[in-house]
């Protein structure tokens, strides 16, 4: 017994004080350095291809393997964001692959050396539209952040401004549209539009919705 142990007690004393064999490293450290560096995943909107950045859209900038630099928000009014050493950069107006390159640019002249840089769209600018009429709640409505930037089906505004009343005239929808010729007034019959069926009317920010009343 006495030998067995004086046989061992020197490979067990190895193992603890040799630098660099695998008993002394950690098992993931390469794994653990290779996650460090990956890009973290960072839910956005389906963007449109080309779309470009406007004031208020909310945007998240990664720079990979620097997480203190990392930030998200709202593009303030006048389109600029506040970005970690940068300070309020001007990104309304561009695309995001535009931004990228603007923010790697500008990351470049200063602080970093060959910089990766992601920009996600998080949501689309605060877009509204009003609803009047025979509705269960008449007034302006904001449209989901998730939203298709080019507006939402008929049925799907009259659902956030709480469905029809009980006397309401679904054939008897007008829509108020102003664009750079004028106003254009829209009248629709969405009595004859199934909801997730197709076939309805798109509904564009800005626009005003008048719902009648049925006539008995």
């Amino acid at each position: 017994m006495a030998i067995a142990l004086a046989l061992s007690l020197p490979g067990f004393m190895l193992a603890q004080t040799m630098p660099g064999t695998a008993a002394s490293q950690p098992a993931t450290t390469s794994t653990s350095r290779t996650a460090a560096s990956a890009p973290a995943s960072i839910g956005g909107v389906s963007a449109p291809a080309g779309y470009v950045l406007s004031p208020t859209d909310q945007v998240a900038v990664e720079v990979f393997g620097e997480d203190d630099l990392r930030t998200s928000g709202r593009l303030n009014p006048e389109g600029n964001l506040s970005v970690p050493l940068l300070g309020s950069i001007h990104l309304a107006g561009l695309t995001l692959t535009q931004a990228v390159s603007k923010l790697t640019e500008l990351y470049s002249r200063d602080y970093l050396v060959n910089p990766k840089i992601n920009v996600t769209l998080l949501g689309y600018a605060r877009r509204r539209i009003s609803i009047l009429g025979q509705v269960g709640h008449a007034g302006i409505i904001d449209l989901p952040e998730d939203s298709p930037q080019e507006g939402i089906d008929l049925l799907e505004a009259i659902a956030l401004a709480g469905g029809y009343t009980r006397i309401a005239s679904p054939e008897r929808i007008t829509v108020r549209r102003h664009n750079a010729s004028g106003d254009q007034i829209f009248k629709v019959n969405a009595k004859r539009f199934t909801k997730g069926k197709g076939g309805g009317f798109l509904v564009e920010p800005g626009d005003t919705i008048n719902v009648g009343e049925s006539i008995f």
